[in-house]
């Protein structure tokens, strides 16, 4: 699946949904759908900060953080307050991680107390970018989800 980027250019988007182990290490094996679109954006680096939105983890590649940076340009950067509290939310606590030879990424301790993993990790493609849940506290999350969908589709009759 891809969509239309900047400069004509055509994006690969994540999509569909993975659950993979997480090792005693803290290791886990990002899918290979997914690494394949990380490698696709020069140097195939991924990019986790905790989410703003949910005990989940927001992971992305070299494209969204460069449309990032694009979007802080509509700030000085030595004498705005928004660029400092935009860039520190995501460039300050962006880690990015490393792959080893099977496709796998350390997850720091910190963001994985953040999200709550446990044993196992889903993966949730959202296009430009994908989400890490604990499989159980990405449930509730799910089916809320989709039932927002649903009574969007339907102007909110059940």
């Amino acid at each position: 699946m891809e969509r239309q980027g900047s400069w004509g250019r055509f994006v690969p988007l994540f999509v569909s949904t993975f659950v993979n182990k997480l090792d005693a290490k803290g290791r886990v094996s990002i899918p290979a759908p997914y690494r394949q679109i990380l490698a696709q954006q020069d140097m195939g680096t991924l990019y986790c900060i905790p989410s703003f939105v949910g005990l989940c983890l927001e992971a992305f590649g070299n494209t969204l953080l460069s449309q990032f940076e694009q979007r802080l340009h509509k700030y000085d950067p030595l004498f705005s307050e928004n660029y400092d509290e935009e860039a520190q939310v995501v460039l300050a606590a962006a880690q990015p991680l490393n792959f080893d030879d099977e496709g796998r990424v350390r997850l720091p301790d910190d963001l994985v107390k953040h999200a709550g993993i446990t044993d196992r990790v889903t993966f949730v493609g959202l296009g430009q970018k994908f989400q890490m849940w604990d499989p159980v506290r990405f449930e509730p999350v799910h089916a809320e989800r989709i039932a927002r969908a649903r009574a969007a589709r339907t102007g909110g009759a059940a």
